[in-house]
């Protein structure tokens, strides 16, 4: 492992850099596969893993894992979103909505190059998720609103209480306060799409929704198990998290 001194202002400067030059250059990616092919242990408590396949990349324990899970959930939001803006949808969209998008777009690109940019500033390449993971979006129709908001919606709340779900295994101060800041701004995505949804555009407020929210006004947490599952049904790049709860 490299030397573990953290650059973590050097990755988001260096993530920021690529992501908008990058950014200019950004189209949809047509990628094959289907299939559910992600496995995690789905104890609460981490167990001893039995007998892990060595051909299958396993995200790690600690800050490394928790890194590398964040990455593969910011690439499937940035994929996602990229598909978005080269869909006859957004074209069509109203001007307030397709700014809101193309935020939305901009932030997670952003998200996914800090993570690639901080994991291989700080981690020997062969223990960092692959930057080019595959996905399966034949159930999102890229040209209907209904469709693409609905899969944002759970997408944006799924990010919100995988981030709430992982803080308790961040080991690192400075990653702890970069995963606040972020999911707070997927807060604000899960709530703008509601509002886009509601048909509040015209007295915009950034609420959490009441579908999301427990009795004592807190968002949900999830651990890795839970949400790797979740998003099964769009990552079909193989991977495991045996050492995350």
């Amino acid at each position: 492992m490299k030397n573990k001194k953290i650059k973590v202002e050097e990755a988001v400067s260096r993530g920021s850099r690529n992501s908008r030059r990058r950014f200019l250059k950004m189209s949809g990616l047509a990628v094959a596969g289907t299939g559910l092919l992600l496995s995690c242990s789905d104890d609460d408590d981490f167990t001893e893993p039995t007998d892990p396949d060595p051909d299958v990349f396993d995200l790690g324990a600690g800050d490394l894992g928790v890194l590398n899970y964040a990455y593969a959930l910011e690439q499937l939001e940035a994929e996602f979103y990229t598909r978005v803006l080269n869909g006859s949808y957004w074209s069509g969209a109203a001007m307030e909505e397709k700014n809101i998008l193309q935020d939305l777009y901009n932030h997670e690109v952003n998200h996914r190059e800090f993570f690639n940019a901080a994991l291989n500033e700080n981690f020997d390449a062969d223990v960092v998720l692959p930057s080019s993971l595959e996905f399966d979006f034949s159930s999102v129709d890229f040209n209907n609103r209904d469709s693409v908001l609905s899969t944002a919606q759970l997408l944006e709340d799924t990010g919100v209480k995988a981030y709430n779900g992982a803080g308790k295994l961040i080991e690192t101060g400075t990653y702890l306060v970069i995963a606040g800041k972020i999911v707070s701004v997927e807060a604000r995505h899960a709530a703008a799409i509601r509002s886009i949804r509601g048909g509040d555009m015209d007295d915009f407020k950034l609420f959490a929704g009441d579908d999301i929210i427990d009795s004592s006004g807190l968002d949900g947490a999830e651990n890795p198990s839970v949400i790797i599952e979740a998003a099964g049904g769009f990552i079909t790049t193989p991977f495991t998290a045996n050492e995350l709860p």
